[in-house]
């Protein structure tokens, strides 16, 4: 039997609806709603289209989104120079460093100068340390859990599960490994190159892959009833986008999977909303 299919558009719709009675709820009681600022430097296409999708769908559900768009140029005491003045602003309650940064820019200069409590993206140490420590607080990368509310509607039994996470980036597998832990789950995190990484995939009753190779993971390394959390995004050789796991022969083997694309990507927005709006009530809850 075919596995169901976790459709991320249809989960990040109802996120953004309860992210959007929560604004509403914030706005009421507080006089203004969440700001998330938005900072691109350069003019990368791809960049372009997707914060600004990042701004739209935040003034969608009431927020005060705003793009800080900057030029390719802007050196990086310049850029260091406009993240202090949105961390002193009150009503910036999300930051968000669109990456990659110019070669020119240290990129970890920049994201460890965000304020801990505004940084959405949960890439600085503190946040980090906190999802790695088990502590609560801290804010975690909006993929990775994205990746955890399309395990929660799928209703997957996590505690005392064995998960698989292929790829070890900080934007998503070493954070979606904490998340997981978190969760009671058994982890082992793998390199996409791996020499067990065949016979390591079998053992996933969850396999979470972000590799960035395009169907790296092949449907005979899928577990039989797995549920497969592919988090890849990539152009075959016909220009088609494709995930990291050859999706058409995993489906046959798993109980659940993600498309691509449909499956994480619409997930990492919503989320990010979601992670604003819990920054914005615990800097109010703070003062």
């Amino acid at each position: 039997m075919a596995a169901k299919i976790l459709d991320g558009k249809a989960i990040a719709q109802k996120v953004r609806d309860e992210v959007r009675e929560g604004v509403a709820r914030f706005a009421a009681a507080h006089g203004r709603p969440p700001g998330l600022e938005v900072v691109l430097v350069g003019e990368d296409p791809a960049s372009v289209t997707y914060t600004r999708s990042k701004e739209r769908m935040s003034n969608e559900v009431g927020m005060r989104g705003r793009l800080r768009a900057l030029a390719a140029g802007t050196t990086e005491a310049e850029l260091l120079a406009r993240i202090a003045e949105l961390n002193a602003d009150e009503t910036v309650d999300g930051i968000l460093v669109q990456l990659p940064l110019p070669d020119h820019v240290r990129e970890q200069a920049v994201l460890d100068a965000v304020d801990p409590a505004k940084d959405v993206d949960g890439l600085h140490p503190v946040n980090a340390g906190l999802l790695a420590l088990g502590r609560p607080g801290g804010l975690a990368p909006c993929t990775p859990a994205g990746c955890m509310r399309l395990l929660a509607e799928a209703g997957v039994q996590l505690a005392g599960a064995r998960a698989v996470v292929v790829g070890p980036s900080n934007l998503v597998g070493r954070p979606m490994a904490q998340l997981l832990l978190a969760q009671q789950a058994t982890v082992a995190i793998a390199h996409p190159s791996a020499r067990d990484l065949p016979a390591l995939c079998r053992e996933a009753d969850v396999l979470v892959v972000d590799a960035g190779m395009a169907k790296l993971i092949e449907g005979a390394w899928i577990k039989e009833g797995a549920t497969v959390i592919d988090a890849g995004m990539n152009r075959d050789d016909a220009g088609k986008l494709v995930g990291d796991v050859d999706f058409e022969a995993a489906r046959e083997r798993a109980a659940w999977i993600t498309p691509v694309p449909g499956g994480v990507g619409p997930m990492t927005i919503a989320s990010l909303l979601e992670t604003t709006l819990r920054a914005a009530e615990a800097r109010i809850a703070k003062r």
